[in-house]
Formats: structure tokens, sequence, C-alpha cells
């Protein structure tokens, strides 16, 4: 692990804005929509599950997509009861999704998330090498 420095706390708001970018683009793509805060939730999942590699000294990726999985998950019903139960804001609605949560979250999109997950590695990584 690196530290904390100023440069790694900025290069991390910027993977976040750049996380939160392509994951707005892939809910658009997907569903032909997106709301501001999937740019906000995005980002944050795309930090943290880039900082697993960071942390655990480079495990296996199987590893880190399932852990990326549940780390999404729980970020996504965490902003899911504030946005949509919450505040009321509607951003989505799994209700009607078998398995689901409060109708914030579905097991079905555990495994996209752990997708995505070995998707934000590889970025993430390639994106320090980039600033370092």
């Amino acid at each position: 692990m690196r530290g904390i420095t100023p440069k790694s706390v900025l290069e991390h708001l910027l993977f976040a804005v750049i996380g939160g970018v392509m994951y707005m683009l892939i809910e658009i793509a997907w569903r032909g929509y997106t709301h501001w805060s999937m740019g906000v939730l995005g980002g944050v999942c795309f930090v943290a599950v880039g900082l697993l590699n960071e942390i655990q000294q480079r495990p296996p990726i199987i590893l880190q997509m399932a852990q990326g999985a549940v780390i999404c998950t729980v970020l996504e019903l965490l902003a899911g009861l504030v946005l949509n139960v919450w505040l009321g804001l509607d951003v989505w609605d799994y209700s009607g999704v078998p398995g689901n949560i409060m109708g914030q979250v579905c097991p079905q999109f555990m495994f996209a998330w752990a997708a995505l997950s070995a998707v934000a590695v590889w970025v993430e990584d390639r994106l320090h090498k980039i600033f370092d």
C-alpha cells in the first residue's frame, strides 16, 4: 500500500469521476437513461473496488470480483434506501425482481457487479500506471 498523500487523494477523486462517468454511460446503454446520483454511486464503487488491489497486495481477480460484488451491492442498497426510500426519488425499483431486498437490490445484479468489478480493477490499474 502506498499510503495517503495529497497526490493519491487527488488521483482517487479523479478516478471517482472517471468511474462515475463510465458507470453512467453503461447505464444509459443498458436502460436508456441515468440519474446524476448514479455517477456518484458509480464513482464511489469504482474507487472502492480499485482500492481492493492496493490494500490487499494484489489478491486473485476472482476474489476481487466477489468482494467487489458485495461492496457494490451493499453500497447500492444504502444508496437506494437514501435515494428511493427516504428521499422518494424513485431512481430505480427492483421490487418486481425475484429475491429483491426492499426493491433496492437483487441477487441477479451481484453477478453484474462481479463482472464490472473485474473491469474496474483493470481500468484502475491502468489509470495508476498513467499517473505514476
